[in-house]
């Protein structure tokens, strides 16, 4: 990415802004399909930003429906996004300043899957240059960042689907069913996985790879040297397990299992008000040189985090299954895993949920579901509201270990209350030049 003054992100900003701004809500002419098989120019234009590990096959997904056509991808390093590229199709153009791709007209629609510190700002520049998102898990690195970007989807009419795929999960769904119609009656407690928190990084500093931008990589973080251990996700021990890249675990297989807690419980749009601690003090290490996760996901498992929800409800990350919770009620407990349910008693996983029951929204297929409601213009199942909220769980209990004590929290205003030092966390410094828009 070219990051002299010459290059106008605010022009950028300031034409695309307008063009969305006047028909926030107006459909692209690609995705109106005519009969039978969609030609080429009936499908939806897909392009993919960050096309990684996750974000290469979350891409190609995307752009293999009837529905849709792969157009581009933006990558900081330039020799992955070529092969992406040319597994995508002969035509798939390559980019690594991911706004020239946004340019595009013929781009309807980002998947995008960069690493934590990069999303929102690459989520809200798509909204605002008017394309519909897909978002990988967790949505967000901060609080404040997941509420401009619904704020970004909102305004410019975006569909935007957050890539929590257990609610396209046949038995997630039902499990969270049984739970929100009362088959346990009167549920007390929730039993999570105890998820570790990120550590510190200081790893030496190795060449730059050809073809990567390492500049861009580190984005609105500070510019640090290269290490192939701190640029892919999980090596020795990757970004993932490093702030200021990650939330650690607790975003990363948090964002699964805590998304199901909200979802069972009716938090779509709210959260818990109240988190704390309780063991040892928070001692996160510090890796200098290339190491296995063991010893720092070891230490960041401490202290043990609770929540407790306005209803009575306490969440205890504990001995849960990262994928889900063990949900436990005056009549029995239900345990939702990843792609599966249990029950004691055994029968409670065997009741109907009737026509006059509460029903939650089915899909059985995340991608087309977002490739869908493309087209309807509709929420999808795991809408940018839903993708933030369950990303704050997460962000509420890393900020719980870091201050170490007990947080009074306000789901509307989105602040804890009477805590200045522990409101500093729901937010970050971020490099010039990749700040936010002054106007979102």
């Amino acid at each position: 990415m070219n990051r002299s003054p010459s290059v106008s992100r605010r022009r950028f900003l300031r034409n695309s802004a307008a063009a969305t701004m006047a028909v926030p809500y107006l459909i692209p002419s690609g995705l109106l399909a005519a009969e039978g098989r969609p030609g080429p120019n009936d499908r939806i234009g897909i392009a993919g930003i960050g096309v990684g590990r996750q974000g290469g096959w979350k891409f190609l997904s995307a752009s293999r429906y009837d529905i849709s056509r792969p157009v581009a991808v933006a990558d900081a390093n330039l020799v992955r996004g070529k092969q992406i590229a040319k597994e995508a199709s002969e035509t798939t153009e390559v980019y690594q300043d991911y706004r020239k791709l946004l340019e595009r007209k013929d781009v309807d629609a980002i998947t995008t899957a960069t690493p934590d510190h990069w999303r929102s700002l690459v989520c809200i520049h798509a909204c605002q240059a008017g394309k519909d998102v897909y978002a990988e898990k967790p949505m967000t690195l901060t609080v404040r960042e997941g509420r401009l970007m619904v704020q970004a989807a909102r305004k410019y009419g975006r569909v935007f689907q957050t890539g929590s795929q257990q609610r396209s999960q046949a038995a997630n769904r039902y499990g969270c069913e049984l739970v929100r119609n009362g088959r346990l009656g009167k549920i007390h407690t929730v039993i999570g996985s105890n998820y570790p928190s990120p550590w510190e990084c200081a790893l030496p500093a190795q060449p730059v790879p050809a073809g990567l931008d390492w500049d861009l990589w580190c984005g609105p973080n500070e510019l640090v040297p290269y290490h192939i251990d701190l640029c892919s996700p999980r090596t020795k021990p990757g970004w993932i397990s490093f702030r200021p890249y990650s939330g650690g675990e607790m975003t990363g297989w948090g964002a699964h299992g805590l998304d199901q807690v909200q979802w069972a419980l009716g938090m779509d749009a709210s959260g818990p008000v109240e988190i704390w601690t309780e063991g040892p003090k928070f001692d996160p290490p510090t890796y200098t040189e290339p190491e296995g996760r063991g010893r720092g996901e070891k230490a960041c498992r401490s202290p043990m985090v609770f929540f407790r929800y306005a209803g009575g409800v306490t969440l205890k990350l504990d001995n849960g299954n990262p994928g889900g919770a063990i949900f436990i009620g005056d009549k029995g407990k239900i345990e939702i895993f990843r792609g599966r349910v249990t029950s004691n008693p055994a029968g409670l996983v065997e009741e109907p949920i009737r026509d006059d029951e509460i029903h939650l929204t089915k899909s059985d297929d995340h991608m087309l579901n977002w490739l869908q409601c493309i087209k309807t213009r509709k929420k999808p199942i795991a809408d940018v509201e839903t993708g933030h909220r369950s990303a704050t769980v997460c962000h509420l209990g890393n900020i719980a270990r870091l201050v170490g004590r007990k947080l009074r929290w306000d789901p509307k205003k989105e602040t804890f209350i009477g805590d200045a030092a522990a409101n500093q966390y729901l937010d970050r410094p971020r490099r010039k030049p990749y700040e936010f828009p002054e106007t979102i």
